[in-house]
């Protein structure tokens, strides 16, 4: 009997160590989830920093942020909100349209019909086009259109009251599928084009540069890597493919020493000042499909190139002058680009309600997100 006392206290004496083992585990591990938690967020933002206003919109009407007010499509019209909900102007378009912003006009278009629009909604130009558009996109001076088929496109170049500018011979574009353009330098003069050769000895993507009205400056051709996004930055385009960033200048010619390797990042958003180099936001590839979850950010700025872990899964970001924000679903988080530390604001949505996705910022310093189907803006902290 007394055997069995003594290997009963034993093992309960045992047991016991073990517990208190496991439980000193638990503390330390949670010590350090608390110290880490303290380097990543320097301090927890106050909700009345931030306030929210619900738009009059739906997450599924193409909302678009312009200017510094929003932009969405119903089905028959497209809409101009303010920031803060307020209905500014209404156009009617019809059903199956789209469109398209620059940065003080839009331009819109339904089967073969184009519209271009200014600022306050008025049409500068509305005019059937040759062929069904494909699609359009509008600069500070010029708006350019797609038209005709999928590999058989048609280039138009129409000053903003619609006048003919420029036409690009057929031939040039013949075999391959569009992927995207736009204009660039100081006035736009410039434009820039993105298409897949489809039939070449191998799938390639080619940029095409162009002075309006005046001359073919050049082709790029960017290899079997998938070319996405075009930007002007400091007089240079800078290009994202899958695999890397290359940059040139307005004719087409390579900086080589500016190409940086970006193969697992996908380029999110850009700050681009009046002067100095852009500010390129970038989250791993993986973490920007279907569901987003990001959990690292990485900034590119001239020779700068720095990386980010942010507090907790996000579902967006973007970059505007020198803070990075992202969108969790219950937290707004704010650093600066010379920081790895981040302020972390409660969502000032209506209770039980959380972020599910963002879509931009407006001029006027407000992130356009969605909770369901419905969408606000949120302020943003400085």
């Amino acid at each position: 009997m007394q055997s069995k006392t003594k290997s009963f206290l034993h093992a309960t004496r045992a047991a016991s160590r073990k517990t208190q083992i496991r439980n000193w585990i638990i503390l330390v591990l949670a010590v350090i989830l608390f110290v880490v938690g303290l380097r990543l967020l320097s301090g927890i933002g106050r909700t009345s920093e931030i306030s929210a206003s619900v738009l009059p919109c739906y997450a599924h009407q193409d909302v678009t942020p312009f200017g510094d007010g929003v932009l969405y499509y119903d089905g028959a019209s497209i809409h101009c909100v303010s920031s803060t909900g307020s209905v500014r102007w209404s156009f009617r378009i019809g059903a199956s349209a789209q469109f398209s912003v620059g940065k003080n006009h839009l331009v819109a278009w339904e089967g073969s019909q184009l519209y271009i629009l200014n600022r306050n909604g008025k049409p500068t130009y509305n005019e059937n086009m040759p062929g069904t558009v494909q699609f359009a996109r509008v600069g500070e001076k010029f708006a350019v259109v797609v038209v005709g088929e999928d590999t058989e496109p048609q280039l138009l170049l129409k000053d903003l009251q619609g006048a003919e500018v420029d036409i690009i011979e057929p031939e040039v574009f013949d075999g391959m599928l569009m992927l995207d353009a736009g204009f660039y330098g100081e006035n736009g003069q410039y434009m820039w084009t993105l298409a897949m050769d489809l039939y070449g000895t191998s799938v390639s993507t080619k940029m095409n540069l162009f002075q309006v009205g005046k001359m073919n400056l050049g082709i790029v051709s960017l290899g079997e890597n998938l070319a996405y996004k075009v930007l002007f930055d400091n007089n240079l385009l800078r290009v994202f493919t899958t695999q890397q960033m290359y940059s040139y200048d307005y004719k087409g010619v390579q900086h080589v020493e500016d190409t940086m390797l970006v193969y697992g990042w996908k380029f999110l958003d850009s700050h681009i000042p009046a002067r100095g180099n852009a500010s390129m936001l970038l989250a791993p590839t993986a973490q920007t499909n279907s569901t987003l979850s990001i959990t690292e950010l990485r900034v590119l700025s001239g020779t700068m190139d720095r990386r980010y872990t942010l507090p907790s899964s996000c579902v967006g970001a973007a970059i505007e002058g020198s803070n990075i924000y992202a969108f969790s679903p219950t937290y707004l988080y704010r650093t600066n680009v010379d920081s790895q530390r981040f302020y972390a604001y409660a969502m000032p949505l209506p209770e039980h309600l959380t972020v599910s996705t963002f879509i931009g910022l407006t001029d006027d310093s407000k992130a356009v997100v969605t909770s369901g189907d419905s969408v606000y803006t949120v302020t943003l902290p400085k």
